[in-house]
């Protein structure tokens, strides 16, 4: 994997326990079987992290074969004397997003910031959501193309969270979605995601703003 120079340059606090050659295959397995153990995929170099001394982690709880677990990091942090704020995001669709880029203006103390990028990809979603509409207009067809996305190939597992939504958007038929958007794998066993909760009302707010002002400018 390609990193940008920036990031390529930053301290590796987080290692896979996973071989950087394993099939997709192997990963499913040995996934299975760390979890199987109540093992985590990750280690967290506590050393290197207790050299960088950040006032503030920013970590997730949405999957844990995904990057390391609020779980990992509090065993490791117990050990330190001085430990750091944590927040961990958990976004169960498009406006959990929203809401998790103001949480992290907040803590950064970056507030403005947050809700100007909010207003940029309304903006955004707004010209494309005119593009759409013009598409549909002229299209003598009214027919929804079908779509399915596969988030992993051995074995299949589909894309669920935000991602119905975002072919939705797009005026696509997800072929995999439920009313409670799953993760499917191969063998039949589902991980459905929990209750979506309400969106952010202040993210959707600012959304929706700059959401219609963009379509009003056309």
């Amino acid at each position: 994997m390609r990193f940008p120079p920036a990031a390529r340059s930053k301290t590796v606090v987080i290692h896979s326990r996973i071989p950087k050659d394993a099939s997709p295959s192997d990963i499913d397995r040995l996934v299975r079987e760390f979890s199987a153990h109540g093992e985590s995929v990750y280690s967290v170099d506590a050393e290197a992290l207790r050299r960088l001394s950040p006032d503030l982690i920013v970590t997730q709880d949405l999957c844990h074969v995904c990057a390391a677990s609020p779980e990992d990091l509090a065993a490791v942090l117990a050990n330190f004397e001085s430990k750091p704020e944590v927040l961990s995001l958990n976004p169960l669709d498009l406006g959990d997003v929203w809401r998790d880029i103001l949480l992290v203006g907040e803590q950064t103390f970056h507030p403005h910031a947050a809700e100007k990028l909010i207003e940029s990809i309304g903006e955004k979603l707004g010209a494309l959501e005119q593009k759409i509409q013009s598409a549909d207009d002229n299209q003598q067809s009214a027919d929804q193309p079908a779509v399915a996305f596969l988030e992993w190939l051995q074995p299949i597992y589909v894309g669920g969270h935000w991602v119905p939504e975002m072919i939705a958007f797009a005026r696509g038929r997800d072929v995999f979605w439920r009313a409670e958007p799953p993760l499917l794998s191969g063998d039949a066993r589902r991980c459905r995601c929990r209750a979506a909760r309400r969106p952010d009302r202040r993210a959707m707010r600012i959304f929706r703003r700059a959401s219609l002002r963009r379509i009003s400018l056309h």
